[in-house]
């Protein structure tokens, strides 16, 4: 039995009654039960205190009147709860009002903490998964409907505020000296006829003088054409980070895409093409090089010794271009590898202009762009390429949107601050 035995101004006090028999897991069992009992019990507390005296009330300019109690069941973390609250009319009717709800911030029959346990979850598991660890973890059965609806809910408003709420970078322990830029695809399954499109992911890497990554702020889109939203989204985190930090060098990072480098050039004092994506046309020339199969050995030292070159010797990338230009002449070869080494050497010749490599070492910037090629598997494909799934565009940009609140360190709970503020309705 759980009851609340005293109330004392802002504080309550609750009893309960808790059977500890049987083994560990049955007693930790009993004991998960009663703490949910106890917290079902303040949340109805809880909820009264935002409810009014069934006095008239105005919201904004309008009057409204009390037209009773109605019943109601929440959905709290701990289980659910059934409240007796003020609705609201006014003298002609119309839509309901109930001053429990929008001061509570309610969203969708959910309090605010269960609405961002749901949400949260939501945007690392499939529905069926966060049901499981809700009943497993939590004691609490929730319909995969319900589930769905609330953080859909929350992700329509994390995606309709994503151009006008800003959010705070956390305490960083050193000054920011650089800022890198930059903005990956990855392919992800849609629903009906649509096949595979590009969603995609944009990081910015805020880096102190010794070259240490102080924080990184995550960016997802659902697959769009032109990506004019998603790049509207970028735009924006990069005019803050210049203003915050306007003294930084800010370089842009990513592979030879053509519209990486539009987009980049126009924000960036440096550009580089990520070392990593470059390494592996040292392979194409490494395998015309040693194209047998038995010279596995020779062709993988060949590559690790013109990579580690590439990196620190300013001479390393025409001799590299020379080489691709050799081979792809040299007679014997498949047609294939042929073709692979000749797109190494016009790789390298279109992009010489953004391998300076050594200098970039020898200044200790970063030259790579692993945290967004990350980013595109931790974001993106883990949550939306699982076996069986399709997506509408409108899904996948809800869950992409919650899955950069979370990935960004102190995103997710400025997020709440700001519906604990607004409200969810007014949000949407």
């Amino acid at each position: 039995m759980t009851q609340v035995v005293r109330r004392s101004g802002d504080e309550v006090t609750v009893e309960v009654t808790v059977r500890l028999s049987g083994s560990l897991m049955e007693m930790e069992q009993a004991i998960l039960e009663a703490s949910n009992a106890v917290g079902r019990c303040a949340t109805e507390e809880a909820l009264g205190r935002f409810d009014t005296d069934g006095s008239r009330i105005r919201v904004g300019e309008t009057k409204l009147t009390a037209r009773g109690r109605d019943p109601k069941e929440y959905q709290t973390p701990y289980g659910a709860v059934q409240v007796e609250r003020y609705v609201y009319q006014t003298s002609r009717g119309g839509r309901i009002y109930c001053p429990l709800e929008h001061q509570g911030r309610i969203i969708r029959g959910a309090t605010p903490r269960f609405a961002s346990q749901l949400s949260h979850k939501y945007a690392q598991l499939n529905v069926r998964a966060v049901q499981t660890d809700l009943e497993q973890n939590h004691g609490r059965k929730v319909a995969t409907s319900y589930i769905q609806n609330v953080a859909e809910w929350v992700g329509t408003i994390a995606t309709a505020k994503e151009e006008t709420w800003e959010y705070a970078l956390p305490p960083l322990d050193a000054p920011i000296a650089t800022v890198v830029i930059s903005l990956d695809g990855a392919m992800i399954p849609m629903a009906g006829s649509a096949g595979y499109r590009e969603a995609m992911a944009g990081t910015l890497s805020f880096y102190d003088h010794e070259g240490e990554r102080q924080h990184t702020l995550y960016l997802a889109a659902a697959p769009e054409y032109g990506k004019q939203t998603f790049l509207g989204r970028m735009e924006r985190e990069i005019a803050r980070a210049k203003q915050q930090f306007p003294e930084a060098l800010y370089l842009g990072i990513a592979d030879g895409a053509h519209g990486n480098w539009t987009f980049l050039e126009q924000h960036t004092d440096r550009q580089l093409i990520d070392f990593f994506h470059a390494t592996e046309y040292v392979g194409n020339i490494a395998q015309a090089q040693y194209p047998q199969r038995r010279d596995a050995q020779r062709r993988a030292d060949w590559q690790h010794t013109h990579c580690a070159k590439l990196k620190h010797d300013p001479a390393a990338l025409d001799l590299l271009i020379g080489e691709a230009g050799r081979l792809a002449r040299r007679s014997g070869l498949a047609q294939k590898v042929r073709d692979d080494v000749g797109s190494a050497r016009t790789y390298f010749d279109n992009h010489r202009h953004q391998m300076d490599y050594p200098a970039f070492v020898v200044e200790g910037l970063p030259i790579g762009s692993g945290v967004t090629e990350a980013a595109c598997k931790t974001l993106v494909k883990q949550r939306l390429c699982a076996s069986g799934m399709r997506w509408k565009t409108k899904g996948a940009g809800i869950v992409l949107s919650l899955r950069a609140l979370v990935h960004t360190v102190g995103r997710w709970a400025q997020f709440w601050q700001k519906i604990d503020q607004f409200g969810a309705e007014c949000c949407c």
